[in-house]
Order: C-alpha cells, then sequence, then structure tokens
C-alpha cells in the first residue's frame, strides 16, 4: 500500500498536471516525486502516467486510482479530527478563504457570532485563520488544500467541490455625486451594460456576477471595462474620483453612500442578486466541525437579518 504522503503528491500531479508543481506543492524536490510516483506504480502494478515534456497526463488507470487516493486522504482527515476530538484538544483550528466582500463585510460579524455561541456553550473558541482574494483565487486554496473553507461570491459554483448556499448579497450601480446619471430615474439596464464601467479583475466575483446578470438579461456580454482595478476600496476612490461608473456590492458601497461620496442609482427591472456560497473539498460528511458550525453560524446570520428586514418593511 503506498503512503500518505505518495497518495497526496499522486493527487497534486493529477490535479496540476505538472511532477514539479505536484513537488512544490507537497514540499519534496522534483527528483523525489519522480521517483516516488514511479514507486507507487511499480507497487500497484499500474502505468499511471503519460510522461511528456508538455506534461504529466494520468492515463485512465491514474485517473481511478487518483480519485480513490483523494477518498483515502478525505478519510484520513477525518479520522485526525475525530482523535483530536476524543483527545480533547484544547482549540479548534479553521483556515478560511474569503472573497474580498465577504472578508471584509460578512466574515466578521460571522466570526463574533461563532466565538459567543462556543463561549457560550463552554468550549474553547476556534482559531481561525483568514486568507483573503477574489473569489477564483479562493476556490484554488481549497482545492489546494491551503483552506478548509472557502466563501465566494461568484454565481458560477464549481462543480469539483462541496458547496452550499449561506447568504445572498445585492449588486448595485454606483457613481460619483456629480455624474450625469446622479439624480435623475431609473437607468436603462441596457445602457448600463453599454457604459465601460471602473471594474475588478478576472476572477472576482462581482464582476463575474454582473456579466453573467447582462448574458441572462440580454443575451449579450457587457462593454469592456474603462479601468480595471484589483481591490474594492480602489474602485470606490475611482469612482467617488469621477473616473466613471461602478457595479459592487451594496454593503461594499453602503459607508461611502451614507457619508455622500458615491450616489447609488437604480436600474429599470429586477435588482441584480447574486449568491454568497461555501466551499469544501469533499461533500457534506467531510466538513470538519468547526467548518460546519461557521457555515450554521452565517446560514442563521443571513435568516436573522432577513426577518429584521421584514419587520422593518411592516
Amino acid at each position: 500500500m503506498p503512503d500518505l504522503g505518495a497518495l497526496e503528491l499522486l493527487v497534486a500531479v493529477v490535479r496540476t498536471g505538472s511532477i514539479s508543481a505536484a513537488a512544490r506543492e507537497t514540499g519534496v524536490t522534483q527528483q523525489s516525486a519522480s521517483a516516488r510516483l514511479r514507486a507507487v506504480e511499480r507497487q500497484l502494478g499500474l502505468s499511471l502516467f503519460h510522461r511528456a515534456p508538455s506534461g504529466t497526463r494520468p492515463t485512465l488507470e491514474g485517473e481511478v486510482v487518483a480519485s480513490w487516493a483523494d477518498d483515502v486522504l478525505a478519510a484520513v482527515g477525518r479520522f485526525r479530527t475525530a482523535t483530536r476530538t476524543l483527545r480533547g484538544e484544547s482549540t479548534a483550528r479553521l483556515t478560511v478563504a474569503a472573497s474580498q466582500t465577504v472578508s471584509a463585510q460578512l466574515l466578521p460579524p460571522w466570526l463574533v457570532a461563532l466565538r459567543g455561541r462556543q463561549v457560550e456553550a463552554g468550549r474553547t473558541p476556534t482559531a481561525v485563520q483568514l486568507l483573503s482574494g477574489n473569489s477564483t483565487e479562493a476556490q484554488a486554496l481549497v482545492r489546494e488544500r491551503h483552506a478548509d473553507l472557502a466563501f465566494i461570491e461568484s454565481t458560477e459554483v464549481p462543480v469539483d467541490l462541496g458547496a452550499t448556499t449561506v447568504d445572498q448579497d445585492e449588486l448595485v450601480l454606483v457613481v460619483a455625486p456629480g455624474h450625469a446619471w446622479n439624480g435623475g430615474g431609473p437607468i436603462a439596464f441596457e445602457a448600463a451594460a453599454d457604459e465601460p464601467l471602473v471594474a475588478r479583475e478576472q476572477g472576482s466575483g462581482t464582476r463575474r456576477a454582473w456579466e453573467d446578470e447582462v448574458r441572462r438579461r440580454l443575451g449579450r456580454d457587457p462593454a469592456e471595462p474603462a479601468v480595471v482595478l484589483p481591490t474594492s476600496a480602489a474602485v470606490r476612490s475611482a469612482v467617488a474620483g469621477g473616473l466613471g461608473a461602478a457595479v459592487m456590492s451594496r454593503r461594499e458601497a453602503a459607508d461611502d453612500i451614507r457619508l455622500g461620496r458615491l450616489r447609488a442609482v437604480r436600474t429599470a427591472g429586477e435588482p441584480v442578486i447574486r449568491p454568497i456560497t461555501a466551499l469544501w473539498r469533499g461533500g457534506a460528511r467531510d466538513l470538519s466541525p468547526a467548518a460546519r458550525e461557521l457555515i450554521e453560524v452565517a446560514v442563521a446570520t443571513a435568516k436573522e437579518r432577513a426577518a429584521k428586514q421584514g419587520r422593518s418593511a411592516r
């Protein structure tokens, strides 16, 4: 039976398509990685890879064995979590990757609620490490085992990861106070789609959600951005400075709208709503207790907010 390190290497090669990339990921040299893979092939009596200068592709047998190896590694993870629980270790640890909107606007109250729940129950609070990026980067961190859980705001949910919707977020069109769109009636959705906007980079959940909504309503792509910026804060500053309009999370823009630096412009038709999704490796049974509890807190927080909004509307 190959050892666990060899199985991790095997899965990494199939996922990355490169022995060198898999070696870096698992912390071994490329020479050692190649030798371990050949040893696994000899142990199993199977040819697992097609090796070529352009990369390393799994054979049909290699894909099947890698899939089984992934199941074994997931079971090992559950075993480690269970034995830590039996030993009564004092602190559970959870690494969470989150897109910028989630990490700035949603995750802080979730973590406060999680800590409060655990302290009230007499348990040691989970130690959480946060890794922030865009939605695509957050997904990659989970796939590459650098994070246990990710939260993204993209409309595109990967099929190779476990997923559940925990909340939703509204996108809003924002402009500077002096913009021609400020103070008028609703802007036609087509006009907003035709406007070169200040936008986030490719891989951003905000940009993907807007592009998908334009395609859904109009059957075409929106105009190319006027400028592309790497953070929501940079987008807000550019719009406030008069560089153009932008589509962004209402949560992200709320403080600037309240202080008068930005104006929200209503577009005709239904609001643009996108899901907030939790992602992890494997299925529902592969969630660690800490990850499961954080997801429960996120869902409960969303329900409480919706209930408050319903009461205030009445």
